[in-house]
Formats: C-alpha cells, sequence, structure tokens
C-alpha cells in the first residue's frame, strides 16, 4: 500500500498557522492524528528544529508511519495511544509544555481504503469500524445486541438521521432472523428502508448511519470533548492548537471550546478586567476555514474539512 496517494487535508494552512509556534530550536509538536503520516512528515519537513511526537490508535498506522518517518530519527516518537490520552503520554515523556498540537479528525484515508476494515459503504466488508482492532467492540455487535431505542438514540445524536426510527425497526426486524456480519447487507436495508424523497437527498442513503456506528465504536466524541481542552491546557504561551474536522458534531465542540478561551471571564460592569478574567486564547481563524475548490477537485475527502485554530496568549490562573 504505497502512501503516495494520500493527500493530506488543508495541508500547507495548517502548516502555515502553526508556523510561528514552530520556528523557534526545541518546539514540540503533537500530531494527535498520525494516520498514513502526512501531515507529520511535512512538520518535520518544514520546521526542522522541531520535535515531534505522534498518537495513532492504529496499529498498522503507526507501523505504516514509522517507516514512512525513520529518516528523522529520534525527532519523531510515535506512540500507540487515542489523543484524549494525551496528558499521559506527555507525562511519560516528561514533556510539560508544548508549542504546537494538530488534529486531523475523522476516519484516516487508510482506513477507508482498507476494505476490510468495514469503514465504507461503497464496498462489501465485515463490519468492524474500530480504530483499533486490539480493543472495543465492532460496529456488528453495535447493530445486533444494543436495544432499539439505543440505537435510535445513537443514530439521531451521531449520525444527524431523521429517519432513525424507521431504519432501527428494519435492523431490529433483520438481526432477529440472522445477526449483522457485513456492510452491504446493512446498506441494502438501509435504502429499502427509507422513503424515496429521503434517498434524492445528501448522497449515499447509509452515509449518516455509517458515521453514527463509527463514532458509537470508537467513543469519538467522547474522545475530542477531553482531547481539545487537554490539548489547550498543554500549550506553553505563544503556542498553538490547530484542528480539523469533517463533520457538524466535532466542530462544535471545537468551537465551543476555542470560543470559551477566548471569551472574558469577567462579571459584567467592571470597568477594569483583572488578569484572571482575561481570555487564554486568541482565535486565528474567524469561523471556520474551509478548503478551496482546487483542494476539493484534488483530494474528495477534503470537502466537509472545517479548520480552527487558537493561540494561548496567557496561562491559566488560579
Amino acid at each position: 500500500m504505497s502512501n503516495d496517494r494520500h493527500v493530506p487535508v488543508m495541508l500547507q494552512r495548517c502548516l502555515d498557522m502553526l508556523a510561528p509556534a514552530l520556528q523557534r530550536p526545541g518546539a514540540v509538536v503533537v500530531d494527535c492524528t498520525l494516520g498514513l503520516g502526512g501531515h507529520s512528515e511535512a512538520l518535520l519537513q518544514q520546521f526542522p528544529e522541531a520535535r515531534l511526537v505522534a498518537l495513532d490508535r492504529d496499529k498498522e498506522a503507526l507501523r505504516l508511519s514509522g517507516e514512512r518517518l525513520a529518516p528523522y530519527g529520534d525527532r519523531a516518537t510515535l506512540v500507540h495511544a487515542v489523543y484524549d490520552e494525551l496528558p499521559e503520554v506527555l507525562d511519560r515523556l516528561g514533556i510539560p509544555r508544548v508549542d504546537g498540537v494538530l488534529f486531523d479528525l475523522g476516519v484516516s484515508s487508510m482506513q477507508l481504503d482498507e476494505a476490510d476494515r468495514g469503514f465504507a459503504y461503497a464496498q462489501d466488508a465485515p463490519l468492524d469500524m474500530r480504530m483499533d482492532q486490539t480493543s472495543g467492540i465492532s460496529a456488528a455487535e453495535v447493530l445486533n445486541t444494543y436495544p432499539p431505542g439505543e440505537l435510535v438514540r445513537m443514530l439521531r445524536a451521531y449520525g444527524e438521521e431523521k429517519q432513525a426510527k424507521r431504519i432501527v425497526s428494519a435492523i431490529v426486524r433483520e438481526r432477529d432472523k440472522e445477526p449483522f456480519t457485513n456492510s452491504a447487507r446493512l446498506v441494502e436495508l438501509i435504502r429499502d428502508a427509507l422513503p424515496q424523497a429521503a434517498k434524492r437527498t445528501g448522497g449515499n442513503p447509509a452515509k449518516r448511519t455509517f458515521q453514527a456506528l463509527r463514532i458509537e465504536v470508537n467513543h469519538e466524541l467522547d474522545s475530542v470533548e477531553k482531547a481539545i481542552p487537554a490539548a489547550v491546557k498543554a500549550l506553553a504561551v505563544g503556542g498553538r492548537v490547530v484542528v480539523l474536522s469533517y463533520q457538524s458534531l466535532e466542530d462544535r465542540i471545537v468551537k465551543g471550546v476555542f470560543a470559551a478561551g477566548a471569551a472574558t471571564t469577567a462579571p459584567p460592569g467592571l470597568p477594569v478586567v483583572p488578569e484572571k478574567y482575561q481570555p487564554r486564547l486568541k482565535l486565528l481563524t474567524r469561523g471556520a476555514e474551509l478548503p478551496t475548490e482546487e483542494e476539493v477537485a484534488e483530494n474528495r475527502r477534503a470537502a466537509p474539512a472545517r479548520l480552527r485554530g487558537v493561540e494561548r496568549i496567557r496561562e491559566d490562573v488560579l
């Protein structure tokens, strides 16, 4: 499997946004979502004085990226961890503060392209969807064992699926006959369950259900909710966090954490705002930045991307 087919999303924009924090010798940058190592390799190339710590929960991604980043020797430290374990990882490595953190959320290209992982609804595969195949329950187990009410909640909350009840009724009826094992049967069931009007909008009708399953299996939103504040907390003053998200649920979490850090917490009406109420963060983007048309033409996976960044401008005052 070659690395060259993977084009990192909004790469130059991410590098430009992190650059002011990573120019100095000894700067530490964390790539919280290593994947195939495209962003990491570019960070090591562009910032020759920086040291990289890269996390991934997928052992296969770590193996492939390890080969790719081998020329950089001990400038790159690769760790098998979920990104919400960032504080423990930094603690273990004896790194009190970092200068840059990059998140490229969602499923890596490698996982989408490896048919047998079951992430993609375009090809038949076992319904697994675990990013770390050494732990946790698979998508098939979720479909076959969750109570109907829990499945409906999951599809609504994580897939923003309006037809959740219809789909779940069909799933429950079918799993009683025979448990789910493969993606094609689920895709077909969703197509059959949806009314005509719902099939005409928004691409593959199975997309939202697959997204919901993936988020549930990998606890993605829980991880994001813990990881983004942890990354902000780990920043040195002048350090920056840059986040690429690919769906509104993730982007909403990122936006909330960044906005809270960039707001004053002073009670209204104070003539002078004391230091302890001053914003700790400065927003680097107005709203979320989107990929250019050229980029989307070159890499269709960039289409839903939303980029946000912040800089830490002062320490937390207790």
